[in-house]
């Protein structure tokens, strides 16, 4: 007993001088004779129970109920589980100053936190901190069978004490540990609030445990220490003590569901999976540790023995009374564990064979041959483990006469819960029986790596097993809670012999705990092997094998894993007033690459926000307590990736040494030479992090990292997320046109190819420029060839030689020979001829003709003129010198139709025959011969009723495909057959932003432009493909062969870009 580290107060050690106390006030006078007061003494403090007995008299602060409130004298001292007692009045010889208040320099009130709460190392355990004169503690008493039996199952035990140490403790046999008491964080006898503050202080990470890696978990160690800080105490016995009670209230588990909880850093431990996701709350936790209790007597005090033999202070009295300590209740071990202890030493090797046989080999060989035999008997145990769930579990359930699973989710519940489990022990019980024949055929046995080799190549129902092993544990929680039978048929099951006290979770565990444990075992074969053994080349392949397939099931099981979480987190979510938008949590791809709490203030001590970063979004969230219930409420509406900039991702990425691509600015027009803030800046700001929104309901938002760890994180995350979200959805090739010589000054407007596409018209407010797409010369720059003002529109006919201009409202024509750099400022060519007003044209084919049509719109009405070339003016005829001369001069476009229309119109396109118009009635056909006017939506369709209830909507876009004509609004697009009605009743884009011009490529991507994005949908499903985000973006044109656009670049200025499908389709 003297050598056992754990225990804080050895029963032998040795005896201490005897304790005076100091004169006390109260007498040891029977009850009765203190019903009137002593000659000479006045209490008026003094109160008596019922009874008659005298309540002590409480002097200053003094309660007798508080572990924490004893009167504060200059003499006292705290026990190991945090217990205050006074000091014993040194003796006139006592070699330690009345100064000394620690012993060997460890002061047990200074206790870091654990985890994220301290920077240091490992503090010394109580147990490394032995003083013979040390005051015993009931508690630390109490927890050394577990300590001791904790170390027989794998725990590791503590160090000695180094030997200066120990002479040190020699030498100051009467030193005592004295500390000033800190309360502790909670009241640490209510198991209810030990838990809940275990759960908001513990920090989950990845773990790994025999090649399996667990999510969200955390070690034995770990958890200890966080309780020893929780309760103040530096006892890590009684803090293990604590820990097992709320294992054994199921607040969490190892696992494998194979042991309680250990003090040990390999022992990894998660929390129970509820319902809803969320792990068992504190609220389900409840209990008295006793070991902590207050003593529930009004008269016990410091001073006077407790009647009650449970006494928490007991100990503590009786030492102060120098009163032989009784040990209480005797420890026995139970007949269970004499029995486990007993079969498993039937199961050694050496207890299976003669003496002659172990005799006949070497103790190297003898190492092996329990190895072996190790592998053989464990993977019986495993395969009757299988038969048991058959047996009792499978079986009963599908039974109708017992089942409690209503038979119309019977079979899929089992195999929900199940799984493949049955598949495994076909494989496994074929192995078992082979390891067997090979065991009973020599006892010894030469080798088994061949066997092994055999059946690893059958294991893929391991992969499968361990991939859905999480879903079965929810639909049997979920089943358990909500189906009274059932948990009655659980409970009885559990209850039975065959179960040996292990719940149902903890066999479904068994088939992937076992495949880990497969790479141990044989590696401790392969260490005791001979070189001339055939298992020193088989052993190593199998090992190989096996890992590879215990890879596979981190794979699969990590997917599930995500794939589970993103479902209880979709099942979660309460939307309020946001608007309800499918994130599609529950599609297998979907990941969740990043979550952290962020705080709105940055003064706030709480974070109140939680944000999750997946694969294609960010969601805020808030979790709220309701009826005692979590709800996980939407804060904000989620924002796409493509959709997301941050606004401080220019100023904290290069401090991180990652570069961005100026053309995937997150910061659209901040300038490189920009000055950036300093982290200490950062820091006083509480680190920041701004998330803007882009398109319809877009918002700015600034949430606060509790480090600049956690803002860089966020950055990088978010940055290599939309750097793959971007080459995932390449789907075009973009080229740089025109870059370096457009500004805000001399802005791009307009834009028409010419000469198969090697030359570019540019309209802006200063003229019409010529550019060429390619140019010879690098230094050659666009070329002002018209000086007219305010151009917003260029249409160029090149069959007809025609070049047409809208500029300041007016239509201008000129022949294409104006855009002849040869020609002079001064050229008849280079004056147009006005046409008419309008605020828009356009041009293209109808009736088998080229036609141009100029627009003059009012609040009320449209004026449409329908122009057509001049004959004279078609390509390829022959013109005289005198008519070259003369072509500014003559009418290069002559009348065709004029019509009015009774709606502001914003835009005109042309059909096979007719023309439609889109304005504040929607669409509107006009047949060219008879100039009449039809809606094109049928009004008789109700399921195009929602275009009509829809205010402000603006018709933009229209497009011919095959037998259907996709109609474009702002707001969003849909199909129409040529009768008006509906097609494709359930296709419909709700676009992201607010669309100002649209195009489509063939029948493949239909594409949207608003300032800030470009959105490219698919024309099949109408799903988004990509996003494409600048600033200050315009459609130019649209052709069969690429589409072009203008946007503003970082440093202001503006550049023409191609959209090539081509090469990426």
């Amino acid at each position: 007993m003297n050598s056992d580290s754990y225990r804080t107060q050895s029963l032998a050690s040795n005896p201490r001088p005897n304790y005076q106390p100091p004169g006390g006030q109260y007498g040891t006078n029977p009850a009765h004779s203190l019903r009137g007061p002593p000659p000479g003494y006045m209490n008026h403090l003094a109160r008596t129970t019922a009874q008659g007995r005298v309540v002590p008299e409480r002097t200053g602060d003094e309660r007798t109920m508080s572990m924490s409130s004893y009167t504060r004298d200059a003499d006292y001292m705290q026990t190991m589980s945090g217990r205050v007692i006074p000091n014993r009045r040194r003796e006139s010889g006592d070699a330690l100053s009345e100064a000394s208040t620690m012993t060997n320099g460890y002061h047990p009130d200074r206790i870091p936190p654990p985890g994220p709460y301290a920077n240091g190392g490992r503090q010394p355990s109580s147990g490394s901190m032995t003083s013979q004169s040390r005051t015993m503690s009931m508690a630390s008493t109490v927890a050394s069978p577990y300590a001791m039996a904790g170390a027989s199952d794998g725990t590791s035990p503590r160090p000695s004490v180094s030997g200066a140490h120990r002479t040190n403790s020699q030498a100051t046999a009467t030193s005592t540990m004295v500390a000033q008491k800190r309360p502790s964080l909670v009241y640490g006898a209510l198991l209810s609030n030990v838990a809940q503050a275990f759960r908001e202080r513990i920090a989950m990470t990845e773990k790994e445990k025999d090649g399996l890696v667990y999510k969200s978990a955390f070690s034995g160690y770990e958890a200890v220490d966080l309780i020893s800080y929780i309760i103040r105490t530096s006892d890590r016995n009684l803090a293990l003590l604590l820990g097992r009670s709320l294992d054994a209230q199921k607040f969490f588990h190892e696992v494998a569901y194979a042991h309680r909880l250990r003090d040990s850093q390999t022992e990894v431990y998660q929390f129970r999976e509820t319902l809803g996701g969320d792990d068992i709350g504190s609220g389900e936790v409840n209990g008295v540790f006793t070991l902590l209790t207050e003593c529930y007597s009004p008269t016990c005090n410091r001073d006077n023995l407790c009647y009650s033999i449970a006494c928490p202070r007991r100990l503590e009295q009786q030492q102060r009374l120098n009163m032989k300590v009784t040990p209480g209740l005797k420890r026995e071990t139970s007949r269970s564990s004499l029995h486990d202890e007993a079969e498993n030493e039937q199961k050694l090797w050496i207890n299976t064979v003669s003496k002659e046989i172990s005799d006949s080999v070497s103790d190297k060989e003898k190492k092996r041959q329990e190895v072996i035999s190790e592998i053989m008997y464990t993977e019986r145990d495993f395969v009757k483990d299988l038969e048991y769930l058959r047996d009792f579990w499978i079986k009963p359930l599908r039974t109708p006469e017992i089942s409690p699973i209503p038979e119309h989710r019977r079979e899929k519940f089992i195999r929900t819960v199940f799984s493949n489990c049955q598949e495994v022990h076909s494989v496994n019980a074929r192995m078992a029986s082979a390891l067997t024949r090979r065991q009973q055929q020599n006892p010894v046995v030469r080798n088994l790596g061949d066997i092994f080799l055999e059946y690893v190549g059958q294991f893929h129902p391991f992969i499968k097993y361990g991939a859905n092993q999480l879903f079965g544990k929810f639909e049997f929680e979920k089943e358990k809670s909500s189906n009274p039978a059932f948990a009655r048929f659980v409970e009885q099951t559990e209850r039975l012999k065959e179960s040996r006290k292990l719940e149902l979770n903890g066999y479904l565990t068994k088939p992937t705990t076992r495949l880990a444990r497969y790479p141990l075992l044989l590696e401790n074969v392969l260490k005791y092997t001979a070189d001339d053994n055939p298992d020193k080349n088989d052993v190593p392949k199998a090992i190989e094998a096996i890992r590879k397939t215990l890879s596979r099931v981190n794979e699969e099981s990590g997917k599930a894993e995500n794939h589970y979480n993103l479902m209880s987190l979709n099942a979660q979510l309460k939307w309020g007033s946001i608007p309800h938008m499918d994130l599609k949590l529950t599609e297998e791809s979907r990941q969740l690459i990043f979550k952290s709490n962020l705080k709105k203030t940055p003064t706030s001590e709480q974070a109140d926000v939680t944000a999750y970063l997946f694969d294609h979004a960010v969601l805020l969230v808030r979790v709220k307590v309701v009826n005692k219930k979590e709800e996980v409420r939407v804060y904000r509406k989620p924002i796409p990736l493509e959709l997301l900039q941050i606004k401080e991702m220019d100023a904290v990425l290069p401090r991180m040494g990652i570069t961005k691509r100026p053309s995937s600015s997150m910061i659209p027009g901040v300038g490189r030479s920009q000055a950036r803030p300093s982290a200490a800046a950062d820091g006083a700001n509480g680190f920041p992090i701004t998330f803007k929104g882009l398109g319809k309901g877009g918002y700015e938002l600034t949430l606060y990292c509790t480090s600049q760890i956690q803002r860089e994180k966020w950055m990088e995350h978010i940055q290599t997320q939309k750097e793959k979200l971007s080459e995932r959805h390449k789907i075009f090739t973009m080229t740089k046109l025109s870059e370096g010589f457009f500004n805000t000054t001399v802005k791009i407007n307009c834009c028409r190819p010419i000469d198969g596409g090697r030359k570019l018209v540019i309209g802006t407010d200063f003229g019409v420029y010529l550019s060429d797409r390619k140019p010879k010369d690098a230094s050659q720059k666009p070329r002002r060839l018209l000086e007219v003002r305010l151009v917003s529109q260029v249409e160029v006919l090149e069959q007809h030689q025609i070049l047409i201009v809208l500029a300041d409202k007016a239509v201008y024509t000129y022949p294409l020979e104006a855009l002849d750099p040869e020609e002079g400022p001064s050229a008849p060519s280079k004056r147009g001829r006005r046409i008419c007003h309008a605020n828009y044209i356009n041009a293209g084919m109808c009736n088998g003709q080229t036609l141009v049509c100029c627009v003059k719109s009012s609040s009320l009405s449209s004026t449409v003129k329908v122009f057509e070339p001049m004959d004279s003016m078609t390509k390829g005829k022959k013109k005289s010198g005198f008519a070259k001369m003369l072509a500014s001069g003559q009418e290069m476009l002559k009348p065709y139709k004029e019509f009015y229309i009774p709606m502001e119109s914003n835009s005109i396109h042309f059909l096979r025959s007719k023309l439609c118009v889109g304005g504040a009635k929607g669409f509107e056909i006009v047949s060219l011969e008879t100039l009449e006017t039809q809606s094109l939506l049928d009004q008789a369709d109700t399921s195009l009723d929602f275009v009509a209830r829809r205010e402000n909507v603006k018709p933009i876009y229209i497009e011919r495909n095959t037998s259907e004509f996709l109609l474009c609004y702002n707001d969003f697009s849909f199909y129409v057959n040529k009768n008006g009605w509906r097609a494709r009743g359930d296709w419909k884009i709700l676009w992201e932003g607010s669309p100002q011009a649209f195009a489509t490529w063939g029948e493949k991507y239909i594409l949207a432009f608003e300032p800030e994005f470009i959105e490219i949908r698919s024309a099949e499903s109408g799903g988004l493909v990509c996003i494409q985000t600048h600033k200050n973006i315009r459609f130019l044109h649209q052709s069969t062969r690429e589409i072009l656009f203008a946007y503003e670049d970082e440093m202001g200025e503006d550049v023409i870009a191609s959209l090539d499908f081509w090469g990426r389709s």
